[in-house]
């Protein structure tokens, strides 16, 4: 498969964020010394590597969306 694609059923809810994402994954992957396939198939990649790259990126995001939240006042 080529870089970007998968045959995941999920789908991004904000599509644009397709290449922020993958400057994501590489830069954790480059943060743990993993090295990601040039030709972008990672189904040679170690399932722990795989998760790691996951969890990392999970928590990345969830920091990010507690930062943006923080800064702002919801009233229910």
């Amino acid at each position: 498969m080529a870089a970007g694609q998968s045959r995941s059923s999920n789908s991004l809810v904000v599509p644009q964020a397709t290449a922020a994402l993958d400057q994501m994954k590489y830069e954790v992957a480059q943060e743990l010394g993993i090295q990601i396939p040039q030709d972008g198939y990672m189904g040679f990649m170690a399932t722990r590597d795989a998760g790691a790259i996951g969890g990392h990126i999970t928590r990345r995001l969830v920091q990010i969306a507690e930062q943006q939240l923080s800064g702002s006042q919801f009233t229910r």
